[in-house]
């Protein structure tokens, strides 16, 4: 009978059954895909943006979702220890804009072979093609008076494998980027045991938008613009905002700050709530200096046509559209344009808005918000409150975060105190 053994092989898996054998614990990890880490492969965009460098503090406001529960297991195993523990594996790191860490190689699979390095040196059992069906709790008996756990798997000819644990750490993931093997497994087991639910969402995920004219821009991508997020009832409030990068698609929009963006509001927009997207596209300048601006690319281009005079302003995918909100006729001259015209292509450009009508699937999303309520969960030691010897780490709690390496890092923390405190 093993120990400890943890039911997938991701981020979350990997780390729990490393931080295990650490504690001195016999650990056997079953993972259902042909290798480990699979995700993590694809994070980043074959980078994998691992943590997140920034302070203590900030790290926490970047949690979109039960940022209290996280911080126990954020301070047990933060990304300084995340760090230290792959370079230590022999995979050297940088870190980038906005505190984002990635490999020196820029290559995610350099990671999974550091995590690898250190499950082969602490003689983790590894099995591979190995999906887990059922598991179930055995009775206390005179030789086991806490009861094990029966996990009932099939292997990868079909035949099925029947293991026994004392503790069994539940890794499986949400239900983003289900070609990974993250199909709800957990949940289901959760349930089975009693565990609430909350209703899993595509979180990171782009948006959906009404208005045809972003499909008129599709492949424009926008650096150094603002966001804000307002609901469409009341848009002078805001629910988010953010600086950075985006990308107009044939459905919408997606890129950083909208990925980010869109964990704020997932839940709202299934309950049918609108939003309204405002997107400053000059936010460095006030609609003084704007202006300003807009009259000396007017004067150098006096007796051009107004579509012929702000192409040193706007990306030219974005002149159409600027043309058309902003009401000008685009052949009239620059030096006919009134004040009044000026200021309505000011406020164009300080707040080009659109109506977010809902997100993409899961096949699009980058995490899965929603998952295993913590209610549920010791937060120090990941265990069950049902269920003694049942602890759960990762994406399958009801835990996110923005993008930038924030979500990574949620997954080793957690796997790391249920790895530590499991068999205690």
């Amino acid at each position: 009978m093993e120990n400890i053994t943890v039911i997938g092989g991701g981020a979350a898996g990997m780390m729990a059954a490393i931080s295990a054998a650490k504690s001195g614990h016999e650990v056997l990890l079953i993972e259902k895909n042909e290798k480990l880490g699979k995700k993590i492969y694809i994070t980043g965009k074959g980078r994998c943006n691992v943590t997140n460098a920034c302070d203590f503090d900030e790290f926490q406001r970047s949690i979109v979702t039960n940022s209290r529960f996280m911080f126990s297991s954020l301070r047990g195993f933060f990304n300084d220890d995340l760090m230290a523990m792959i370079e230590e594996a022999g995979c050297p790191l940088k870190t980038e804009r906005g505190d984002r860490v990635f490999p020196v190689s820029d290559k995610a699979s350099d990671i999974t072979k550091a995590l690898e390095r250190i499950l082969r040196e602490l003689k983790v059992r590894i099995r591979l093609n190995t999906e887990v069906k059922e598991l179930i709790k055995r009775a206390p008996s005179n030789s086991d008076s806490e009861g094990s756990f029966e996990i009932r798997c099939e292997g990868k000819t079909g035949k099925p494998e029947i293991y026994l644990s004392k503790n069994v750490i539940v890794c499986t993931g949400g239900l983003s980027y289900r070609t990974t093997g993250s199909t709800g497994d957990g949940y289901r087991f959760a349930e089975e045991y009693g565990h609430e639910i909350k209703e899993p969402v595509p979180a990171l995920v782009p948006l959906t938008l009404l208005e045809n004219d972003a499909k008129d821009m599709q492949g424009l991508s926008l650096r150094n613009i603002e966001i804000r997020i307002s609901p469409i009832r009341d848009e002078k409030a805001t629910i988010y905002s953010d600086f950075g990068e985006m990308l107009f698609t044939h459905f919408g929009v997606s890129g950083p700050v909208i990925l980010s963006a869109s964990s704020y509001i997932t839940n709202a927009l299934r309950d049918g709530e609108r939003f309204v997207l405002h997107i400053d596209l000059k936010p460095a300048l006030s609609p003084e200096k704007l202006d300003e601006r807009i009259l000396r690319d007017f004067s150098e281009n006096i007796n051009k046509n107004f579509e012929n005079s702000i192409s040193k302003l706007y990306p030219l995918k974005l002149i159409p559209v600027i043309i058309k909100r902003s009401g000008i006729d685009p052949h009239k001259k620059v030096n006919s344009i009134s004040k009044k015209e000026r200021e309505r292509l000011i406020s164009v450009t300080k707040d080009l808005s659109f109506t977010i009508t809902g997100t993409r699937d899961f096949n699009e999303a980058i995490i899965t918000q929603g998952g295993i309520s913590v209610k549920d969960i010791n937060p120090k030691t990941m265990e069950s409150k049902k269920v003694k010897g049942l602890y759960f780490a990762g994406e399958v709690l009801d835990i996110d975060a923005k993008t930038g390496g924030f979500n990574l890092q949620l997954a080793f923390s957690t796997g790391y105190a249920a790895g530590r405190y499991a068999g205690e």
